[in-house]
């Protein structure tokens, strides 16, 4: 397999967005968890949605001033009229362009595996930098370890790479996260997906 490096993620992300807004329901059993992470925050929290896209899966559903980041323009440009009162940044998840113990929660979904496993584990300590202590996070669990690259997925091809689920586990301990809490629900393209919310330490 001949792997993406993140400038070729971005340009399929610029390429794919449209097609994925369009095929991707917002609705669903994983949306209901955001409740779930909202009804644990204080009030008005802010929230940064990794890997935010259209805005319409996750962002939308966030308070109002929520961070959308994202490493794509074009995902970014539908955001601006999907999410019009969201604040929205272009950058890349392994280096998040905010301050350290800034947000009070991240959601990352299905964001993660569109980076190399073996540079997961920069992610979920960028996660940890820019989260309160206390913060919380609520992100996709791959269901197995995996690299490929899918051809025609969306119209276009993606990376999808992670290390499995206990490996991104231990991952998630070592970069400064506890109180692991696993969720199995209905993924809105058929299947089911696990979440995992974790609590910053």
């Amino acid at each position: 397999m001949r792997r993406m490096d993140q400038q070729a993620v971005r340009r399929e992300w610029d390429a794919i967005a449209e097609t994925y807004a369009q095929r991707r329901d917002p609705s669903g059993s994983d949306a209901a968890l955001l409740d779930d992470l909202l009804d644990v925050l204080d009030t008005d929290p802010l929230v940064l949605d990794v890997g935010c896209g259209d805005g319409a899966r996750t962002l939308a559903n966030l308070p109002d001033g929520a961070i959308g980041l994202d490493i794509s323009r074009r995902g970014l440009e539908l955001a601006t009229e999907t999410v019009p009162q969201a604040r929205l940044l272009q950058g890349d998840m392994r280096s998040i362009p905010l301050r350290d113990a800034s947000v009070d929660a991240i959601t990352a979904y299905h964001a993660v595996f569109h980076v190399p496993r073996e540079r997961h584990p920069e992610v979920y300590r960028e996660f940890a930098r820019v989260l309160k202590p206390g913060g919380r996070l609520l992100a996709t669990l791959p269901g197995g370890a995996f690299e490929t690259v899918r051809q025609g997925w969306m119209g276009g091809r993606m990376l999808f790479s992670a290390p499995g689920r206990d490996r991104t586990l231990a991952q998630l301990r070592d970069a400064g996260f506890d109180d692991l809490q696993p969720r199995v629900v209905d993924d809105p393209l058929g299947s089911a997906s696990e979440f995992v919310f974790a609590t910053r330490n």
